[in-house]
């Protein structure tokens, strides 16, 4: 029995919290925001699309009577790169088999979905953009009234894509900073009422977090620790005590000793200017 399998017993029997991808590491001290887009992405069930759930929990056979429970089994999909570049509207490649001939094996098969390339628009962000689409992505922005509310209605678990997430991102960012069509306030003023409904349960920190993938995530973590215990340098600290003293010196005090080092400062520039000018040694009138 490997120690992977001794731990996960032990840890079932003490009822331990079973360890993840946030247990250890930088990815230990990430912040709840983004934690919060993580099980909406990735933990969050997304919805069927390339299968019909069942309803209830139990079925009966018209026929036999036989009382069976509900399996709503996902089909296995792989969400390739070039999903994460588009607008696939929740397909992914299918992974299955396919029965070719009737007296040989199963052979393993892949279904992928029809993609062509097409130009969205953005009312928020005021943009136009060529990106891949399938048909059903195509057919989720009509009949939501628009990119805009489908991106921002729709969760992602659901979008399936990078691209899309990290442009539903920039849409709650501009909504946020109300920094969209900065030369018509009038058309501002309409575009963020029509949309605003989309951040009510999102904070700044969560939409700043938002459409962030794992390692993106620990890049931007590790950049604000370095930020935050960042040594100062020992000029700035004795610059800020001196500062002090000359305060609790007084005003005039600070301003002799401002008008002191500015002299000196001058002084030294034209020492510096002089030894610099090879013209600066000639006395006047010499040829």
């Amino acid at each position: 029995m490997t120690s992977t399998k001794v731990y996960g017993h032990v840890n079932r029997l003490l009822n331990f919290a079973k360890p993840d991808q946030f247990s250890n590491g930088v990815a230990a001290r990430l912040p709840e925001a983004y934690k919060k887009f993580w099980n909406e992405w990735k933990v969050r069930q997304p919805a069927a699309v390339h299968y019909i759930p069942e309803p209830g929990k139990w079925k009966r056979d018209p026929e036999t009577g036989v009382v069976t429970p509900v399996q709503n089994t996902p089909i296995p999909l792989v969400h390739t790169k070039e999903s994460h570049k588009g607008l696939w509207g929740g397909e992914a490649v299918i992974k299955g088999f396919q029965k070719r001939d009737p007296q040989r094996r199963r052979v393993p098969h892949f279904w992928f979905p029809a993609l062509h390339r097409s130009v969205i628009y953005s009312e928020i962000l005021n943009k136009h953009m060529s990106i891949i689409v399938t048909q059903r992505a195509l057919d989720l922005i009509h009949k939501n009234y628009g990119l805009d509310h489908y991106i921002l209605k729709t969760p992602a678990c659901d979008l399936q894509s990078l691209f899309a997430c990290k442009l539903k991102r920039k849409m709650m960012l501009a909504l946020l900073h109300k920094d969209l069509y900065p030369e018509d306030p009038e058309k501002r003023e309409e575009v963020y009422n029509t949309y605003e409904k989309y951040i009510g349960e999102y904070n700044a920190e969560e939409i700043d977090w938002y459409g962030l993938d794992f390692f993106e995530a620990i890049k931007k973590q590790m950049s604000i620790e370095e930020s935050m215990y960042k040594p100062m340098p020992l000029k700035i600290l004795y610059r800020a005590e001196l500062v002090e003293k000359l305060q609790a010196a007084g005003i005039q005090g600070v301003k002799d000793a401002l008008e002191e080092h500015e002299d000196s400062l001058q002084s030294r520039k034209s020492s510096w200017i002089s030894k610099l000018n090879p013209f600066s040694s000639r006395k006047e009138g010499t040829t």
